[in-house]
């Protein structure tokens, strides 16, 4: 019989728990909201301990981080809020996320406008929520007022990012919100696309509109940003990554010693333009799906860690805006809604591919855990939150839109057969995906340290 550690609250007991020293049998006690210890697996429940025993065909998984959501309240809640954007999270197994500065009214782009955003974020979320900042023209002088007000970093366009109240930078404003990230000692996350190589198609043919989004605009723009980052010396990431052309410029980059990282999403990662119908704008995200060889190309990237990260880039919209009427490609709304299907997605592909769910969860925790510098979050280990998810990797599913908790259940993914369910969430040793209605939602307004700000 396990002993209960002093203090401990909780006990999740499974025959496979991902620690550090990778999945093996394994009792996780839970003290307050944060891991106390990770014990021998235990047969029976030690007297007067609460004990959950997991089912035999479940893993006890680290909960995700996502840091590419866009929840857009205030200003666009009929797009999507932190309620329905935090619900499917927790239905997903993410547990934390952070929310990108732009398709909100007003876009986070002063102390004012993010005090706007926690405002409405305050007592709505299901799961821990941060803040990215917006590095726009002319926000020069509210970087540093926003750095220390607690976002976990600026996000700049280098093209059109399709609302006109965030501004795509140019190349001295690129240059200078590199330089301000450095000195602040934060972060630069780019849209990478160069306008230069972007043209205009009208129509509902997939293959046109991949065409005027090639490769060459996101490696022009990728090395563009690795060069900046060169001259200021600033951290900088790139966001979801969707051309393989670029995986080389990023890999010599990290060789150089610059620190530069870079994202995926689920998207990049299952979807292939072969499959893509005409006129289905439900899978229109920019940068686009690319073809089956590319995909398969940044899944190398991946296994050699020139990506660290795979995040969702959730970004619903609107039915009406998507255009499925007309199927009009270079009119519709783009992005990919996946919050709550990212793990799935991306197990049912890796595994294919010979990946673990260690390679997964370090893909989708640990290493966007490690970006965003939430030092509590991404793993199962001493002193880290109790942020934990029992998750089935074996059960089959299929997606069906109507149990889909983002505000709008459109996704590329319905009727598609997917691997592995989450059943229960836990944040912060609080249960999220069973019994939660009718309580006060558990999530926190986070700063990069992890500590929560109200």
């Amino acid at each position: 019989m396990t002993p209960r550690p002093r203090g401990a609250d909780l006990l999740i007991s499974a025959r496979r728990v991902l620690t550090a020293q990778g999945i093996r049998p394994a009792t996780v006690a839970v003290a307050g909201e944060v891991v106390s210890d990770i014990l021998p697996y235990a047969d029976t429940a030690p007297a007067g301990a609460a004990l959950v025993e997991l089912a035999g065909d479940e893993v006890l998984l680290p909960g995700l981080v996502d840091t590419h959501v866009h929840v857009n309240e205030p200003g666009r809640t009929d797009w999507e809020g932190f309620a329905s954007a935090t619900s499917a999270a927790a239905a997903g197994g993410v547990t934390t996320i952070i929310d990108m500065p732009l398709n909100s009214l007003p876009p986070t782009t002063d102390v004012a406008a993010l005090q706007v955003k926690r405002a409405a974020a305050q007592l709505q979320c299901h799961v821990d929520v941060g803040f990215w900042a917006g590095a726009i023209p002319g926000n020069e002088a509210d970087r540093r007022p926003l750095h220390q007000a607690g976002v976990f970093g600026f996000k700049c366009f280098m093209t059109d990012s399709g609302v006109p109240e965030f501004a795509p930078v140019d190349a001295a404003g690129l240059a200078q919100a590199a330089a301000d990230a450095a000195r602040l000692g934060s972060l630069l996350v780019v849209h990478a696309e160069d306008a230069a190589h972007i043209g205009h198609v009208c129509g509902p043919d997939y293959a046109a509109f991949l065409r005027s989004r090639p490769q060459e605009a996101e490696t022009a723009a990728i090395t563009r940003v690795v060069e900046v980052a060169r001259r200021t010396g600033a951290r900088v990431h790139i966001l979801h990554l969707s051309a393989a052309t670029a995986l080389p410029v990023i890999a010599a980059a990290r060789r150089q010693g610059l620190a530069v990282t870079a994202e995926t999403c689920p998207h990049y990662l299952a979807l292939a333009a072969e499959d893509i119908p005409a006129g289905a704008t439900e899978f229109k995200c920019c940068p686009p799906i690319r073809d089956r060889a590319n995909r398969e190309l940044l899944w190398d990237g991946l296994r050699a860690g020139i990506i660290q990260c795979v995040v969702s880039d959730h970004s619903p919209c609107p039915p009406a805006l998507r255009r499925r009427q007309d199927g009009d490609f270079s009119a519709a709304w783009g992005g990919i809604s996946s919050l709550q299907l990212s793990l799935p997605v991306v197990w049912t592909r890796a595994r294919e591919r010979g990946c673990t769910l260690a390679d997964v969860a370090g893909w989708m925790a640990a290493g966007p855990a490690r970006l965003a510098g939430l030092s509590g979050k991404g793993a199962i280990a001493p002193g880290k939150d109790a942020d934990l998810i029992a998750f089935a990797p074996d059960e089959v599913f299929t997606v069906d839109p109507s149990t889909l908790r983002h505000r709008h259940p459109v996704t590329p993914y319905a009727g598609e057969r997917l691997t592995g369910v989450v059943r229960r969430a836990w944040l912060r040793g609080r249960v999220l995906t069973a019994g939660q209605h009718g309580r006060q939602p558990a999530g926190r307004l986070l700063r990069p340290t992890g500590a929560d700000h109200a």
